[in-house]
């Protein structure tokens, strides 16, 4: 009997797993498929022009870099507000600290958050300072966006690290900057898994920029003019009837899959790199 359940669970998994390797296959080739044919040097080195969202000439550079300037922005403001949150946590406050507990609950509640309600916070907030749409915008609402998932990742990562290291350091008369140098380069490995995954949920979101970033054909020079992304490149180009236009959504999907799939290779580098510095 034992065995039949162990056979009939190990089935149902490889269904399982073949199942999900199957719809990554299926989407990775859908988009590869209907944007390479749409793919030009054009469309990653040229503005829209007259006429692009009706089959003509240009492409959505506009998109690329502005999805770069919010992404860029939002993960370096969202490091230095989430790490010293994380070492407060960890190390300033007791293991079983109820401030620690409530704090952790806020954040697991604002991970769930769907990105349209932090869109239409940011824009509640834009309103009442008088900000426009605009690349500030964009950065304010995707640093607000990918910081409960900055600090939930990297304190499972801080909350596994031994206790033990932290008295041996205070035993020898560290002082507790002293010691953060140490528990730095042990949660390292969680701080680019943290990274990683921000980026890849702040890159792909279009919802919470739709009403903050707003869209434009150019490339914006300042924070306080609009900034195109790639999720609604995708989006406005995709609603379009013209079949052209639709395969240039794709073309553009490929791109933003591309870029997360190098983000992917880059954090999984990164981790493996920081990892040889953690104590066995």
């Amino acid at each position: 009997m034992k065995s039949f359940e162990e056979k009939f669970f190990r089935v149902l998994m490889y269904i399982a797993m073949f199942i999900v390797v199957g719809l990554v296959l299926s989407i990775v080739y859908t988009i590869f498929a209907r944007g390479w044919k749409a793919m030009s040097w054009d469309m990653i080195t040229k503005l829209p022009g007259g006429g692009f969202y009706i089959g003509k000439e240009g492409g959505f550079l506009n998109a690329i870099v502005g999805s770069l300037m919010i992404v860029g922005a939002s993960t370096i403001l969202g490091l230095i507000i989430s790490v010293p949150v994380v070492f407060y946590l960890n190390i300033y406050l007791k293991k079983k600290s109820k401030i620690a507990y409530m704090a952790r609950l806020a954040y697991d509640v604002l991970f769930g958050v769907p990105s349209i309600v932090y869109g239409a916070f940011g824009f509640t907030i834009m309103i009442y300072f008088g900000i426009k749409t605009s690349l500030l915008g964009g950065i304010i609402v995707i640093t607000l966006l990918i910081i409960p998932i900055f600090i939930r990742s990297m304190d499972e990562v801080a909350r596994d690290f031994p206790r033990e290291i932290l008295d041996a350091a205070y035993s020898l008369g560290a002082t507790r900057v002293e010691t953060i140098r140490v528990v730095l380069k042990q949660i390292a490995p969680g701080i680019a898994t943290a990274t990683l995954l921000s980026i890849g949920r702040a890159i792909g979101d279009a919802a919470s920029v739709m009403f903050t970033a707003g869209y434009t054909d150019s490339i914006p020079t300042s924070l306080s003019q609009p900034a195109a992304t790639l999720p609604l490149a995708v989006f406005f180009q995709l609603s379009s009837p013209i079949q052209e236009v639709q395969d240039r959504a794709y073309a553009a999907a490929l791109v933003l899959t591309i870029i997360i799939l190098l983000l992917s290779i880059l954090g999984r580098y990164f981790t493996n790199k920081f990892s040889k510095n953690k104590l066995k």
